[in-house]
């Protein structure tokens, strides 16, 4: 491990920014990684995940998902399951919400923070294979392909414009631009609209902005607060997640607060970033600033787990820095990322890190 797998934590016990950005990278491949076992919102609902925890002895959840006692039992777990549960991981598993932050950070370092959204296109056809895209990205990759320009990649022929996809492209753009949510989501909305539109688009500015505040916020609450600032107020997603804030605060409890955001959001689909976004609040916002806690309550929250565990984990990972995040988290990842991006499969987390921290301190910063 380099230096900046130990960066020293600086002032009275606080994290520095080597060692932020670095927990925010184990954060969101350890937060992908708890997900990824029951990645599928119509079947893994949060009553079906907890039953499957109890089974496995694994409630309260404070480390990976155990493998399934038997056959039937792991029947509906994606197929991956054997590379991302507790016991069975050595580095990360290939997974599109840890390839976007790798191609982000490819972009950042190709044309700087002035890339333009055609160059975010130009990147995706050189590095990334097409069947290693979903739902708007894919949309947006093959018009691309058949000669199609920004804004239209994002509009023609894709029903998926307001899912979860730039959402969790943003993380780069929140890394590089810390204690600046604005800057982060201006850099996030130039990315987000080659393949989305609407809340699309607001998913990723405030992602952006969530993370970037979670640099300076002193708690996560204030940082919740501060992303809400870059996206327009009565947008569905900025009600949404105000919703959950004040649920929060009335103090209505985690499950009580999903069971009414379920009610709120009915008919939409599992991986549209509204719902998606309300799972992550909660699980922020009831985390505490607890990485474990933060993780395991996003997981549980379901629909597109290992995206909303991805997003929940590099905002605890920024805010308590990776010298924090407990060992049973960073330990199995070895250091290690699988990518489909070309040019970094087996990449080491620390290099990403020590990347990213030379764009967030450079002169463009």
């Amino acid at each position: 491990m380099t230096d900046v797998m130990t960066a020293a934590r600086t002032g009275a016990g606080m994290p520095d920014l080597a060692d932020r950005i670095l927990g925010g990278w184990l954060g969101r491949i350890a937060g992908n990684m708890l997900g990824k076992p029951v990645e599928r919102g119509d079947v893994w609902t949060r009553q079906r995940i907890d039953r499957y925890l109890r089974q496995t002895g694994a409630l309260p959840l404070t480390d990976y998902i155990p493998e399934p006692l038997t056959e039937s039992m792991g029947r509906d777990l994606r197929p991956e399951w054997r590379d991302c549960v507790r016991g069975r991981i050595h580095g990360s598993c290939r997974d599109d919400d840890v390839d976007y932050a790798v191609l982000g950070l490819d972009l950042l370092e190709t044309y700087g923070f002035g890339f333009t959204t055609e160059q975010v296109g130009d990147l995706w056809l050189l590095r990334l294979p097409y069947l290693q895209t979903f739902t708007a990205e894919r949309a947006a990759y093959r018009n691309l392909a058949n000669g199609l320009r920004p804004p239209l990649t994002a509009t023609y022929d894709n029903p998926y414009q307001e899912w979860i996809g730039a959402l969790i492209r943003a993380d780069i753009h929140g890394w590089t631009s810390p204690g600046a949510p604005r800057r982060a989501a201006a850099l996030a909305r130039r990315d987000a609209v080659l393949s989305h539109t609407g809340n699309g688009v607001y998913g990723a500015m405030w992602a952006a902005a969530l993370i970037a505040a979670a640099f300076t916020a002193p708690t996560v609450r204030h940082a919740v607060e501060d992303a809400l600032t870059v996206i327009p107020p009565s947008c569905r997603l900025a009600r949404t997640v105000r919703r959950v804030a004040s649920l929060h605060e009335t103090g209505l409890s985690w499950e009580e607060t999903l069971a009414t955001l379920e009610e709120e959001t009915a008919g939409l689909n599992w991986i549209h970033v509204v719902p998606n976004a309300a799972v992550i609040t909660a699980g922020l916002l009831h985390g505490g600033g607890d990485f474990t806690r933060t993780i395991a309550l996003t997981v549980r929250g379901g629909l597109d787990t290992d995206s909303n565990g991805a997003t929940a984990g590099s905002v605890a990972g920024v805010l308590c820095g990776a010298a924090a995040i407990p060992q049973q988290w960073k330990g199995p990842l070895e250091d290690t990322v699988r990518s489909a991006v070309f040019g970094f499969d087996g990449v080491r987390i620390s290099e990403l890190a020590e990347r990213t921290l030379r764009l967030a301190q450079g002169p463009e910063a």
